[in-house]
């Protein structure tokens, strides 16, 4: 099989990594993360003017109609770049699924935003008496207004819209009479409460009181269709982090001495150092399997099966990387700690690898 990238893909790839190189170094990544929003507004802009935010969008909404190499292989440097600009939420989730949904009118008049970049939607979904790899939606749309609340929405600080799930029939757990809303940011009713979560970007918590929403056409069958390409997205961000690492490590076991010798040169080291490259390539072989099953029925389990082992093979190399480094490697100075912290969110949002291996495996 051939998995060399297309002409476009390898220019997408390109400007990806020139956008790491120009903009991101450690410290001013700790600068983005500090930001009221949890990440560089500039950057946000200048990803819509390089065209990164509108590339993922179908053609007929303006977009490239990137397939899933295109996407995983983005992704993938941005992970490298440990890059904090929520793109996986707000655009190849949120925006693509808004595109998908928002009748002709309101499409056209959000749209352009965000593709711009000048707005910004959130999807939120998780409710707090959810549990991981079940739907559970108690919140109520009674007379166009919405009622309940979701307990955490990535990428959702500072947006100018939720796309709410709520429900007009059914129990909590029933996938028939779930519907989608669209709710502004500024509606009467909304309490938004932001919150930091474990690598330092920022959620928010939503408590909607008789909220008026704008009703979307699909219900949890679209939102599974979005949430799979926006996993396959997440595993290909954990690789790139997960290779990140692995090179920083490399660099330091070449550098660092001791017993008068330098630490690659320790052959213990040397063989749970390729465990850990064996576990990349296993990553990298499991993404493409789910790249070429794109537009098949089995896209979506292929995507199961790379999560269920990247998500906590990534959290083992972590831990590799950073007994390695030592004391250093929690520290705020190296980005080994920091890497360590997103492949956590990753691993673990919007559920846990087991159950993505439950739905791998057919039983959940």
């Amino acid at each position: 099989m051939n998995f060399d990238l297309s002409e476009d893909e390898e220019m997408l790839k390109a400007l990806a990594e020139r956008f790491v190189v120009d903009h991101y170094d450690m410290d001013r990544r700790r600068g983005f993360l500090a930001g009221g929003n949890g990440f560089s507004a500039d950057n946000w802009a200048l990803l819509g003017e390089l065209g990164l935010l509108a590339a993922p969008f179908d053609e007929d909404c303006g977009g490239l109609g990137l397939d899933a190499t295109a996407i995983a292989t983005v992704f993938e440097v941005l992970g490298r770049g440990l890059v904090v600009e929520p793109l996986i939420e707000n655009v190849l989730l949120a925006g693509r699924l808004f595109a998908g949904v928002a009748p002709a009118a309101l499409r056209d008049a959000w749209l352009p935003g965000l593709l711009d970049g000048s707005r910004r939607l959130a999807l939120a979904d998780i409710e707090p008496r959810g549990r991981p790899g079940r739907r559970w939606v108690e919140c109520r749309a009674e007379g166009g207004r919405l009622t309940g609340e979701k307990a955490c929405v990535p990428g959702g600080a500072g947006v100018d819209g939720y796309i709410v799930t709520a429900r007009d029939g059914g129990a909590p757990a029933d996938s028939a009479g779930l519907s989608l809303y669209l709710v502004a940011a500024d509606a009467v009713g909304l309490g938004v409460r932001p919150w930091r979560m474990a690598d330092g970007s920022m959620a928010v918590s939503l408590v909607l009181d008789g909220v008026s929403a704008e009703p979307l056409d699909g219900g949890a069958d679209a939102i599974a269709e979005a949430q799979a390409l926006a996993s396959l997205a997440r595993s290909a961000e954990a690789l790139g982090v997960m290779e990140r690492m692995f090179a920083d490590t490399c660099d330091y076991l070449r550098t660092r001495e001791q017993f008068g010798a330098r630490l690659a040169s320790f052959q213990a080291i040397q063989h749970r150092m390729v465990a850990q490259y064996a576990a990349i390539e296993q990553a990298r072989a499991l993404l493409n399997l789910a790249q070429v099953s794109w537009g098949q029925a089995g896209f979506a389990s292929a995507v199961d099966g790379a999560r269920a082992f990247i998500a906590p093979a990534s959290i083992t190399l972590g831990h590799e990387m950073i007994q390695f480094h030592g004391g250093m490697g929690v520290s705020d100075e190296l980005a080994i700690g920091h890497a360590h912290k997103r492949l956590l969110v990753l691993s673990r949002w919007p559920d846990e690898p087991e159950a993505a291996l439950d739905r791998f495996a057919g039983v959940a």
